[in-house]
């Protein structure tokens, strides 16, 4: 999707603009930060532009997402200014990247990526009807996103049409909801699974009377 990942609210269709980060949510490797407040000097000219164009990001885009200014951004573009480090990071956390990632520094050898249910980083978005948590890595370019997704009584998540071919694939931890996808509809109890088009106008509903527990794979063709 011009969005890939899903919206929530009790009822609420999701849009084009990539999910805003708090600033400073990235996650940042500490021995390659300097002290706050210092220029942060690596090359993001190139990589700035490089990453709108995957995106297809105009520079209001990417300052509505970051919190930077569209005249800071064109200067960062055109090597006219130094970032400071607090900069660098609401730049990261807007495409979603680590500070490593954004600047393409080498990552420590590890084989294990864990991601703690406390990370804020990983919270997508949270109201008093639905909440969204990732469940795979922010900073990959891939096919298949995994989410947990809770409702809570009455609660929806409505999504527009994603790219075309993609489905999603659902497992109901705790509750009963019920999908909708291009004109069918059928409900979910705990240990029920479904697969569905979404790249129609789709719908998780919990019907039942106790918080839902949604385990949620998006599958990219």
């Amino acid at each position: 999707m011009a969005s890939r990942r899903p919206a929530s609210s009790r009822s609420v269709r999701s849009s084009s603009p990539k999910p805003r980060l708090a600033a400073g949510a990235a996650d940042a490797t500490p021995s390659a930060q300097p002290a706050a407040g210092e220029p942060f000097e690596p090359r993001l000219a190139d990589r700035l532009r490089q990453l709108r164009a995957e995106r297809n990001w105009s520079l209001e885009t990417l300052a509505g997402a970051s919190g930077v200014s569209r005249s800071m951004l064109s200067q960062i573009e055109r090597d006219q200014a130094n970032p400071t480090l607090a900069v660098t990071l609401r730049i990261a956390a807007a495409f979603q990247l680590s500070l490593s990632d954004l600047l393409q520094m080498p990552a420590a050898s590890r084989s294990m990526m864990v991601i703690r249910a406390a990370d804020q980083t990983y919270h997508f978005r949270s109201d008093q009807h639905c909440r969204i948590r990732t469940l795979s890595p922010l900073n990959l370019e891939k096919d298949v996103e995994f989410y947990e997704v809770r409702l809570e009584p009455q609660g929806e998540l409505r999504s527009t049409a994603h790219y075309r071919g993609t489905r999603e694939f659902l497992t109901v931890q705790k509750g009963q909801v019920r999908i909708e996808s291009a004109g069918e509809n059928e409900v979910l109890a705990a240990g029920d699974s479904a697969s569905y088009r979404a790249d129609v106008p789709h719908a998780l509903i919990n019907v039942g009377r106790a918080p839902a527990l949604l385990l949620l794979v998006v599958i990219y063709t």
